[in-house]
């Protein structure tokens, strides 16, 4: 069952990029990542879903409810953490959670007080005096404490410590247990091939491609290194090399071809070694990005 679903979704704004014509589906339970750098449209997308802006033209709906004529509804199910988080400055982090727990029906005082004392977050401090990072913390126990179906996080782990970072996901993982959907919108890259079931990679505005980590890292493509018995010039000449890196003895390739035809091809050059091994992400996604 699809929980979000986006039906050619486009903001269009004067005189800055916006998304076109953004189509795809999250299902209930899955993890699900949105990757693309600074400015391609991520938090532009995830706030015409969730109604504070309007979109242009499209649709999209939400637990089956439309966007913008159901936001109310929709809202009261949804968990939302995003990149930048503003409060005001002369209020105790305890008085902001409970006064936000008010709005959801859901309000659980405990949780919120394990969700706290499991990111380290002390309650009884006034916001001005809060770190980027323990300010995000306030925003995590905020999106979570009414068990929210579905949990929206953008950019969540900007600000945290690594140990932190490792909470957080643990976090998530347990969420997930419970039956919560994850909307995972990230420029970091390890953490979406880690964290999620499947990913979205946007650019520009536009949607590339939707595919599950394994297959879109169990591909044709291929990062292959060739090492030769010595330090000469050499370039090789291939149809399907994407990226080609030579340093003193050895080509580092990023390959989309038959290996069959590698080797082949391969047959005759004075090589000492080759190695063969899946890609990253992050250079399948700089492979789109370059393309």
């Amino acid at each position: 069952m699809a929980i979000v679903e986006l039906y050619q979704l486009t903001k269009s704004y004067k005189n800055n990029r916006g998304i076109s014509d953004m189509s795809f589906s999250i299902e209930e339970g899955e993890i699900f990542g949105f990757i693309g750098p600074n400015g391609a449209g991520k938090s532009t997308t995830i706030r015409t879903l969730l109604n504070f802006i309007f979109p242009t033209s499209g649709s999209a709906t939400v637990f089956g409810k439309d966007i913008v004529k159901q936001s109310k509804e929709i809202r009261q199910q949804v968990g939302y953490l995003p990149s930048e988080v503003h409060y005001y400055d002369d209020m105790k982090v305890i008085d902001l959670l409970t006064y936000s727990a008010r709005f959801h029906k859901n309000f659980n005082a405990a949780r919120m007080k394990d969700l706290a004392a499991r990111l380290d977050l002390d309650v009884s401090r006034k916001i001005e005096d809060l770190s980027f990072g323990n300010r995000k913390k306030v925003g995590i126990v905020q999106a979570l404490l009414h068990e929210p179906k579905l949990i929206i996080l953008d950019e969540p782990t900007s600000g945290l410590d690594p140990l932190m970072q490792h909470h957080f996901f643990d976090l998530l993982h347990e969420e997930r247990k419970r039956g919560a959907t994850i909307f995972f919108s990230s420029h970091i890259l390890s953490e979406v091939q880690k964290m999620c079931d499947r990913v979205a990679i946007i650019k520009e505005g536009k949607l590339v491609r939707v595919e599950t980590i394994e297959n879109l890292t169990k591909n044709k493509v291929k990062n292959i290194t060739l090492t030769f018995e010595k330090a000469e010039p050499l370039y090789v000449e291939l149809e399907g090399v994407i990226k080609q890196e030579v340093n003193a003895n050895e080509i580092k390739l990023l390959y989309s071809g038959e290996i069959q035809e590698l080797l082949s091809k391969l047959n005759g050059l004075p090589l000492h070694d080759l190695l063969i091994e899946e890609p990253t992400l992050e250079e399948i996604f700089m492979h789109y990005y370059e393309s």
